[in-house]
Order: C-alpha cells, then structure tokens, then sequence
C-alpha cells in the first residue's frame, strides 16, 4: 500500500466536495476491486472516498412499473427483496449468483455497473433489460452506458446513484460460472417487454453486449430453438487460462437458450 487521503462522507454533496477537492480522488463502493489494485498499485489515487456511511443510496423502490436500486444497495438485498422478487424475478435471481455470501452482502450494484469488469453480471441485466443508470447530473441509457474494457460513459468525478430497471413481461438470466470466483465465463440476459426483446451477453468479449441476430430471431419465435442455429464469432472474444474464445462463443449459444427456456 502507499499513503491516501481516506474519506468517508455521509451524504451525495460531501462525497462529490470531497472528490472535487482532491487531486486525483477515486470513489470506492464495496471495493472488491479496487481495495485489490489498491495492493497491487494498478491505481495510486491520491483521495479513496468511501460512499459506504451515504444512506441515501442505499435502497430498492418499486414504483410505476419500474424497481430503481440505490447504488450502495449490497447484492444480498437484491437478492433477498421480496419488491424485486416479484417485479423482476430475474434480477433477484441474477444477484444471488454473484460471487459467495462475503462479496454478496460487500459488492454493490453501483460499484459493479460502474467498474464494467468484462466478467460482471449486473451490466448484463442493465444491458438486457434496457436500464438506465441515474448520477448525480444526469440519466444515461444503459445503451450508452458500457464503452470497452473497465469503460464507461460516466464523466471525471460523476456517481452513480441508482439503476433504474423497466419491469419486463418476462426475462431470465443463466451463466456458466467460474467454480473459484463465479464471474461469468458467460452469461447470457434475455427480456422481452411488449414487442422488443433483448439479449445481452456478459464474459465473452472485453465488454458486455448485445446479440442482436438473437433479439432479432426472437422477437419473432421466443423459443429456445430460435437461437440454436444463430452462429456466433468468436474474433474480438477473450481467450485465457479460463476458456478459449471458441468455447465461450459456443457457451453463448447454449446459455442464451437456456435463459430462453428459463424464461419461458
């Protein structure tokens, strides 16, 4: 480790003084990634500030046909909210698969959407269910949102402060896990709301996104048999000690009907 300023403020105004006050200042969420680079000195801010002490964002709503999750809302609430539960099953489904107990009741939506690990399983929900991701200055489409590996649209010293979901007609979430860290080698989102259906794809390339020949197979027969032929490239997949590209190109395939399935 090296010496930072450490902050923790208790409301959104102290949290964004405090990053607008530093000189090179990073927010921290649950820091299941950054307390590691922090170690390892992959990153050397100047200021840490803590958003775990801001109630404010912490929270789930349910209103009007949409469930909005504060951003320090730990995966375990979400996957325990009876709210969540019923609006979007497969949300609540989707958090409880992340990581072990520990990084479930640590990890929140907020960090997790904000880091865009290329692994992570909340932007394929934010990303599958057309989401939007509220800040402290504006609402990003989740469309807009992911960029590239670990890159998004938020600006310099921007906080997340909630994740706004539609709730779907029905959607489902299905993932081939590590067995040591349960990120997604691949997982697969799929949601259909009225006429449009998504299909959003997290583990297999630098970023997660959408299948767009399966949204398209889909929207005109929701089976899983729609999808089984649809080819998928492998070219701009990651390739590692984990899986090859051309595995995780067929794991999306069997994913993706098993989310169908799932959804029914």
């Amino acid at each position: 480790m090296y010496e930072f300023n450490f902050n923790r403020p208790e409301s959104v105004a102290d949290a964004l003084a405090a990053i607008t006050d530093a000189d090179d200042g990073q927010f921290m969420a649950g820091g299941q990634t950054m307390i590691p680079v922090l170690k390892q000195r992959l990153a050397m801010p100047s200021d840490v500030v803590e958003l775990a002490k801001i109630d404010d964002l912490r929270g789930i709503t349910v209103n009007g046909g949409w469930v909005t999750i504060g951003a320090m809302t730990p995966h375990a609430l979400v996957h325990n909210s009876i709210d969540v539960a019923s609006a979007i099953p497969a949300l609540a489904d989707l958090a409880g698969m992340i990581g072990d107990p520990h990084v479930r009741n640590r990890g929140t939506i907020g960090g997790s959407v904000a880091n865009n690990d290329p692994a992570a399983d909340y932007p394929a929900a934010v990303l599958g269910l057309g989401a939007t991701v509220v800040t402290d200055r504006r609402e990003i489409s989740g469309d807009d949102f992911f960029v590239d590996l670990f890159e998004t649209a938020l600006a310099e010293g921007e906080l997340i402060t909630a994740v706004r979901f539609p709730v779907p007609d029905k959607a489902a979430y299905m993932k081939f896990p590590n067995p040591a860290s349960r990120y997604a080698i691949v997982g697969v989102f799929v949601s259909q709301a009225g006429g449009e259906v998504r299909v959003a794809v997290t583990g297999a390339g630098p970023c997660v996104f959408r299948a767009e020949k399966m949204e398209t197979a889909l929207a005109a027969d929701f089976s899983a048999d729609a999808v089984g032929d649809i080819p998928v490239l492998s070219d701009d997949f990651n390739n590692d000690i984990h899986a090859s590209a051309e595995y995780r190109a067929h794991l999306v395939t069997v994913m993706a009907k098993r989310a169908v399935a799932k959804a029914g």
